[in-house]
């Protein structure tokens, strides 16, 4: 068999590393785009290795081929090193381009990353024959144990590698710790009026008495939790008629309602202050947010 043919026959032959890295590359785009998986918790059991080793293993394979290159706790700690570096770059990348560092973006260069350095290491393992790296998970952890327990070391060697096994699994779990758990931010509840063309301008000031008034109000929940709220407009400290599935509000955290609200000005004068006051739960003694408009209203043509 020629050199050639042996190169081929090799590449067929995908080490077994690199065909697990490949599967769960697969498998973490299809749990991130198929909407009814997407909302699993294997999302993030997938999503985090994408992000934090895969790519710096697949690095690492192509630029290490040699089975004497490194040893195999030196391609952990280096993929995980690796990972942490190349990810932001490829964000950096990403935000000088159309599609800007959004998920699927970043999820596709990722994998195209991390496939291609797959490609490389299968093409340059292929070169090396039986002196390429390859991974017997049977005989790694074997040799992880031989390493860190049986190995002819001097103290010193022994406790950095130690330190090193420790450190590395301290920072995987401290990292799905935050990731699993993230902190709460500030809880706030947006409340705001826009004018009848949908902008922060343009409110209707003016009235003759009897006109009804219309503008846009709305309310966004960051609160972390399911709030009710009570809608409440005064003319003057008088409260104005609006429908009840206007004034009675419940929503979800990350919720928005945005409605038209129309009410009547029901006093005649210039200068009156028109208040939007948004309760909070069974608290309808002290307003939680408060705007106001000042509007006139005049008796028009027909009033005495």
């Amino acid at each position: 068999m020629s050199i050639r043919e042996q190169n081929v026959f090799a590449i067929k032959k995908i080490p077994t590393d690199l065909v697990v890295v490949v599967l769960l590359v697969l498998l973490t785009c299809v749990f991130v785009l198929v909407p009814v998986l997407s909302d699993t918790p294997i999302r993030t059991v997938l999503g985090l290795p994408m992000v934090l080793f895969l790519p710096g293993y697949a690095l690492i394979a192509a630029l290490f081929p040699n089975r004497d290159d490194l040893d195999g706790i030196e391609r952990v700690a280096l993929s995980f090193g690796l990972s942490i570096a190349v990810v932001p770059l490829i964000g950096l990348g990403l935000n000088y381009t159309q599609w800007g560092i959004r998920l699927v973006p970043i999820l596709v260069s990722l994998s195209v990353f991390t496939l291609g350095m797959c490609a490389v290491a299968v093409i340059r393992r292929a070169e090396l024959g039986e002196n390429a790296f390859s991974v017997s998970f049977g005989a790694a952890f074997d040799s992880a144990k031989e390493e860190l327990v049986t190995a002819p070391k001097g103290r010193l060697d022994r406790a950095l590698t130690i330190l090193l096994v420790l450190s590395i699994l301290a920072s995987v779990v401290t990292l799905v710790y935050v990731v699993v758990t993230p902190k709460e931010g500030e809880k706030f509840t947006e409340f705001y009026i826009l004018g009848p063309g949908g902008m922060a301008d343009d409110y209707p000031t003016t009235y003759l008495n009897g006109d009804s008034g219309t503008v846009i109000v709305g309310v966004v929940n960051h609160e972390y939790a399911p709030i009710n709220y009570t809608l409440d407009i005064r003319l003057n400290n008088n409260s104005l008629h609006i429908d009840d599935g206007m004034r009675n509000l419940r929503l979800a955290h990350n919720e928005t309602w945005e409605h038209n609200v129309i009410f009547t000005p029901t006093s005649v004068g210039d200068d009156m202050k028109l208040q939007f006051l948004l309760f909070r739960e069974e608290n309808q003694t002290h307003p939680y947010r408060d705007l106001h408009l000042w509007i006139n209203v005049s008796e028009g043509a027909g009033g005495s």
